[in-house]
């Protein structure tokens, strides 16, 4: 129990920055205390005492705001930060050093009795406001962006983001060369915000860029086997296109004056 303690306590300095020394974490981190009355409550489950270990995980749910179901298995290293609102059903089991956000809702979708809530495999961590639900299998190292919702089983390493739950792809989201070029052109370089984070409207904008760029292929090659054979005049250069600019809503709105209806709006296509 001690040594299970200890390591409960020490994933925390590994997973929040915040954290300064064990006494503070121990007395005033609601997650693990949460931790602490599970451990408790699920051994009393599983010994028949039943009220009891509903009993207690109730205090814990009073004390702390997270509620997790005496029946529910946790295995090792397992963090809630802030924790505040979390869900967890007596079905659900998550394996070792996963880490949810407050907000978070492991729950079931149907009323039958059995197997209802989900199962996380190792390293998994599920964000802020995140719910996943249902029988399903969320495998090792994957990740459930905030506020997403998922109702479908995760592959390993996989990340899901949205309402509903849907798979981002790394090695889908990186712009290639031909990408690039043809953002240039055509004035948009939103895409490389997915560097480092995935973006299911930019991988949309992505895939339209690598279709425009393989039509522009196929219309330059037509042009000159056209102009070869003397079937078109020489015409004109196309002149480009004015940039697009694309601000986004988490920009910081204070650092940019007031928006004044009055005031003409600039060439080109802007959207705020």
């Amino acid at each position: 129990m001690f040594s299970r303690l200890r390591e409960d306590i020490g994933c925390v300095f590994t997973r929040d920055p915040a954290a300064r020394n064990f006494f503070e974490v121990l007395t005033t981190y609601p997650g693990i205390h949460a931790v602490m009355f599970h451990r408790i409550s699920h051994w009393l489950w599983h010994h028949r005492l039943r009220w009891l270990a509903r009993l207690l995980s109730n205090v814990a749910r009073w004390f702390t705001g997270i509620e997790i179901h005496p029946g529910a298995r946790i295995g090792r290293r397992f963090f809630i930060d802030h924790g505040m609102g979390v869900v967890i059903g007596e079905t659900a089991e998550i394996g070792d050093d996963c880490t949810l956000y407050h907000g978070v809702t492991l729950g079931g979708t149907s009323w039958e009795k059995g197997k209802r809530h989900p199962t996380l495999g190792d390293n998994v961590v599920v964000g802020a406001g995140a719910k996943v639900l249902g029988p399903i299998k969320i495998s090792d190292g994957a990740r459930i962006g905030s506020n997403a919702v998922v109702v479908k089983p995760v592959p390993e390493n996989a990340t899901v983001v949205g309402v509903p739950g849907h798979l981002v792809g790394h090695l889908a989201m990186q712009p290639s060369a031909e990408r690039e070029a043809i953002a240039k052109k055509i004035g948009f370089d939103a895409y490389g915000t997915t560097r480092d984070m995935p973006d299911p409207v930019a991988h949309a904008i992505n895939c339209m860029l690598d279709h425009i760029h393989i039509m522009d292929e196929k219309m330059e090659a037509m042009s000159r086997k056209m102009k070869e054979s003397g079937l078109t005049e020489e015409q004109p250069e196309i002149p480009e296109m004015e940039p697009c600019e694309i601000v986004s809503a988490a920009e910081d709105l204070a650092a940019r004056p007031a928006y004044d209806a009055a005031e003409p709006k600039a060439a080109g296509c802007e959207k705020r």
